[in-house]
């Protein structure tokens, strides 16, 4: 794709309304008498200061703390840490009948994920409920998005008990387990809460979207392969969770290790619910479908095993969900010992996927609903909420997608939605955790695998494969790594393809050759516009990077490329070769020492080849620079315009000239 139009080139629009006579005057003109200007050089620390500024304080958060009282600073500054200071001024009765329906339909939909998804990370089932009731509670204080629903993910649980059974057996050594799952959820609350008052933000960015469509596609399938064993009722089953280890415990049971009974009630239930979500995208008056079908499947399959005593018939229940609310866990965070190193590494893995998942929703909704989403004051809600979480027995929290969809659906106004959602939960631990007691785990497995295939977004797959090859490269890396190898695997697949893309574009920048568009002076991509004109015995190439250590030597061997392969052409066709080389650097937004130096070394290869170089349109930045290392004067001013059509028109009259 070609570089947007420069400021400098908005006046060549003009000549296309001019008739061709006109323009062919205006082409015999001299060039512009504008020079290219260079801007006051900047003190250091000066230069040093902005672009700290423009990194980490690109909005300007202290903006409306200028010239203000004290007062008015200390409610400002009170209204950035809680929000709710902020939009619960203007709350009214309204507003909060629409949070109540959807606080209550994401409760329906969160108590039975929350028991399964605590299966996930190999803890009881209480623990999933326990981190819908803190979390949200704090998020509702603290959160700025309207639509995130606060609690245990798939993804996230599925990582975390990945990552912690890697250390230590979660049947054998219960309480040590328990102990660096609450210590990895307080070092992710640390994490996330630091990259936001660190604004630091920017660094999940890193991860692209094609690798996170992949990774979660992965993950999704990993984990509804994992449910298999409640699905199928099979008793042993590997704790690894590649797709070949998975499915030898599938089938090497078969079919004596398999449960019919326990197939027979996720089957039914696994059908209801696809259906319901089936119903529930088709028509959106029936959102509360798919998000009251989970309960409405729990009840009922309690109830069917309840009746029939079908625990005597090999069905396995969930037997026994402690009631009560969460208690202190503080004392059992290690602060110290040889697990301290291992809970800070899985916090601060699961702490920044968790933060990417809440991010891309909250982003996702606020546009929905054309408000702006603070990045930063969303790490430092989610950080300060899984902090908290991690002393009230709660582990990772993040943003749910599907139970944020539901929010959004069900009409929710503000974050009181989680408020009431976790006031449910409450009166759930509170009252009727032990109705549980007869749940199969058919149906928490039934349940995640209805759950979870939303995450499958092959629409998303289709188009990054339609756009960009590379990505879509990324993208089946992440899956593969994931549903073949680990969730760790797959998750380091997906930086590695990340950081390697961002490395190929940096040190493999792109190169163009330009042409004149016919009656005009403009100068495009010949291969995006192929009645672009090349002028006799003048190279036009342009740069469409910053040129830095990286890809400064390979900016000067392209080019160099560029002008042999042009003779080469020219000399077959015998036509004269060229004597001027134009280099518009209006996309070069910086460049170094190395890349002055590639510039320099450019300068002496085309003197030996009697070709001259000329530049065009160097930004200020660009222009400071070439200033202070004196390349201005070692191919001089006059070799630099303000355009390319003003760098052409002085080469070929100096053509002219010389025949």
């Amino acid at each position: 794709m070609d570089h947007p139009v420069t400021a400098n080139e908005v006046k060549n629009y003009e000549t296309d309304d001019i008739s061709q006579h006109e323009s062919e005057q205006q082409m015999d003109k001299s060039p512009s008498t504008y020079t290219v200007g260079c801007p006051p050089r900047k003190k250091f620390l000066k230069e040093f200061a902005d672009g700290l500024k423009e990194t980490f304080f690109a909005d300007d958060p202290l903006k409306p703390y200028k010239d203000q009282p004290k007062s008015k600073k200390f409610m400002l500054g009170l209204q950035f840490l809680f929000p709710i200071f902020e939009w619960g001024r203007n709350y009214n009765l309204i507003k909060f009948k629409g949070d109540l329906i959807a606080g209550l339909t994401i409760a329906s939909l969160c108590i039975p994920q929350d028991i399964g998804y605590a299966k996930l990370a190999n803890l009881e089932p209480q623990h999933g409920l326990y981190s819908s009731f803190v979390p949200p509670l704090i998020y509702a204080f603290m959160g700025s998005s309207r639509d995130i629903a606060i609690g245990p993910v798939a993804v996230v649980s599925l990582l975390l008990g990945s990552l912690l059974q890697d250390e230590i057996d979660p049947i054998n050594n219960k309480e040590e387990y328990l102990r660096l799952a609450f210590t990895a959820t307080f070092f992710a609350g640390i994490t996330q809460a630091l990259l936001g008052f660190l604004r630091l933000g920017f660094l999940i960015d890193f991860l692209s979207h094609a690798a996170i469509v992949g990774f979660m596609a992965g993950a999704a399938i990993t984990i509804g392969l994992q449910q298999l064993k409640g699905f199928l009722g099979i008793e042993k089953f590997t704790k690894q969770t590649d797709i070949i280890s998975v499915m030898k415990s599938v089938f090497h049971p078969f079919p004596h290790g398999w449960n019919w009974p326990t197939i027979l009630i996720g089957t039914i239930f696994l059908v209801f619910l696809l259906v319901a979500k089936y119903m529930g995208k088709k028509n959106r008056k029936l959102f509360w479908l798919p998000a009251i079908a989970p309960l409405i499947s729990v009840v009922l399959a309690t109830f069917f095993v309840y009746i029939i005593h079908a625990e005597r018939y090999g069905v396995q229940i969930v037997k026994h969900i402690k009631k009560g609310i969460n208690p202190s866990s503080l004392e059992l965070i290690y602060f110290s010992g040889p697990f301290l190193g291992k809970g800070v590494k899985i916090g601060i893995i699961a702490g920044i996927i968790a933060l990417t998942e809440a991010v891309a929703i909250g982003r996702t909704f606020a546009s929905m609903k054309d408000y702006q989403l603070d990045g930063n004051k969303e790490m430092v809600a989610l950080g300060t909420m899984n902090v908290v979480g991690s002393m009230t027995s709660c582990y990772v929290a993040t943003g749910s997608f599907s139970r944020s969809a539901v929010n959004y659906m069900s009409g929710c106004q503000t974050p009181v939605s989680n408020l009431v959602m976790s006031v449910v939960v409450f009166f759930t631990l509170l009252l009727i955790t032990p109705l549980f007691k007869y749940t199969p785990n058919a149906i928490l497995s039934s349940i995640i695998i209805s759950a979870v295939i939303g995450l499958i977004d092959y629409e998303a797959a289709f188009l990054i494969w339609k756009v960009d090859k590379f990505d879509f490269i990324a993208c089946m890396g992440a899956f593969l790594g994931v549903i073949f190898a680990s969730v760790e695997i797959g998750l380091l697949i997906a930086v590695f393809i990340s950081f390697a893309k961002i490395l190929l574009q940096v040190t493999r920048p792109r190169t163009t050759i330009l042409g004149n568009l016919p009656r005009t002076t403009i100068y495009r991509n010949i291969e995006q516009y192929p009645d672009a004109n090349r002028v006799p015995g003048v190279l036009v190439v342009r740069v469409d990077s910053a040129i830095y250590f990286t890809n400064s030597n390979y900016v000067k061997e392209r080019i160099l490329r560029w002008l042999t392969d042009e003779d080469e052409k020219l000399k077959n066709k015998n036509i004269p070769q060229i004597e001027f080389l134009v280099v518009d650097m209006s996309p070069v937004t910086d460049i170094d020492t190395s890349g002055i130096h590639a510039l320099e070394d450019l300068f002496k290869s085309l003197q030996k080849r009697e070709v001259k170089l000329a530049l065009a349109n160097p930004g200020p930045v660009i222009m400071e620079k070439l200033h202070a290392s004196e390349f201005v004067e070692l191919i001089g001013n006059d070799k630099i315009f303000l355009t390319v059509g003003d760098a052409v028109m002085n080469c070929s009259k100096k053509s002219k000239e010389d025949v």
